[in-house]
């Protein structure tokens, strides 16, 4: 595998973030609740806003962006859950290890926040993503919801799961608040 390796962007790297993100919603127009075409519109003053809101990693092959994830705090009263989304890698390194060590960085720096639990949701119709995350260690849930992106007309939304991943002590604890 070519030698990847993985950094926190800073605000400052607000331009690398917005080409990395853009890259992923053209590429993987699906797997995203936003669109290309309306995140281009999007300002400096925007991205820099968006930085500051979770922590952004990428995976770097050399000076080439190859992938990239975001943690943060997730939105719910239990301030121990962080959560992990928006996962990409470029499609020429994808099974090659990139989104390992992606989320291997998201985890440990959720750690490093002091949060106690990460939720990384997996489109339920996802055997590949659903295995990935669980040979990681994170385990389902019984929390679901539908997913964000539109669904082909004629299509009802796919369901996505929360899947956990305990940062404490205890491997067996699951908060409520994912329930």
């Amino acid at each position: 595998m070519t030698d990847i390796s993985v950094r926190a962007l800073g605000e400052e790297d607000w331009q690398v973030y917005r080409d990395v993100r853009l890259a992923a919603l053209r590429e993987a127009p699906d797997a995203f609740a936003a669109s290309a075409s309306q995140e281009e519109k999007y300002d400096e003053d925007f991205w820099r806003k968006r930085m500051g809101r979770s922590r952004r990693l990428v995976a770097e092959s050399g000076d080439q962006v190859v992938g990239v994830v975001s943690v943060g705090r997730r939105p719910t009263d239990d301030e121990r859950i962080s959560e992990l989304f928006g996962l990409w890698v470029s499609p020429d390194l994808r099974g090659k290890g990139v989104a390992w060590k992606l989320v291997d960085a998201g985890v440990k720096q959720a750690r490093e926040d002091k949060y106690d639990f990460v939720i990384y949701w997996v489109g339920t119709d996802n055997g590949r993503a659903v295995a990935f995350a669980s040979s990681f260690g994170f385990r389902p849930t019984d929390g679901r919801r539908p997913m964000t992106s539109t669904p082909p007309e004629g299509e009802d939304p796919e369901d996505e799961m929360a899947m956990i991943y305990p940062l404490g002590d205890d491997p067996g604890a699951v908060p409520s608040a994912v329930l």
